[in-house]
């Protein structure tokens, strides 16, 4: 049902607030049908907000957004599909595995979708959203040091 709604009436993401209601339908048709799959949610933004500067928000398309320093990283719907944002060197390295899809919207880019079907993947869903929250970490602070750097090369 999800795929279906991306795309055949995707365009309502445009309209304010309807993402985000059609994902509260969802997380309540999943507490109905699925209620495991909200605890795995749980777990994975338990182990997000454990990792160093990083906050938990409401995604623009519904879900639950995770950012480092303000840049997100990584969000999961309410039906348990994890969207994560990796280098597309690792990407391929991964979907050559199996294990993980090519995002079920931007095919081109370093992002990547994963579905949490079982308990067990939440464990491999944890490495993903490490792995990710590395690649920003790292990103983000050479990106604050290069000012100071820059400034020493100079000798100010």
């Amino acid at each position: 049902m999800f795929s279906f709604v991306v795309k055949r009436v995707g365009f309502l993401k445009d309209i304010p607030l309807c993402a985000i209601i059609f994902d509260s339908f969802m997380r309540f048709w999943m507490f109905l049908t699925k209620p495991e799959l909200l605890d795995w949610i749980d777990d994975l933004e338990e182990n997000v907000t454990r990792m160093p500067g990083t906050t938990i928000g409401i995604h623009k398309y519904g879900g639950t957004e995770f950012n480092y320093m303000g840049r997100e990283f990584a969000h999961v719907h309410s039906n348990g599909l994890l969207d994560i944002l990796l280098n597309t060197e690792l990407k391929n390295s991964l979907m050559t595995e199996g294990k993980i899809k090519d995002h079920h919207v931007f095919k081109n880019s370093g992002w990547i979708s994963f579905y949490l079907q079982n308990k067990q993947d939440v464990g491999y869903a944890c490495y993903l959203l490490h792995k990710a929250y590395d690649r920003i970490k790292q990103k983000q602070d050479s990106m604050q040091l290069s000012p100071f750097v820059c400034r020493l090369q100079s000798g100010v």
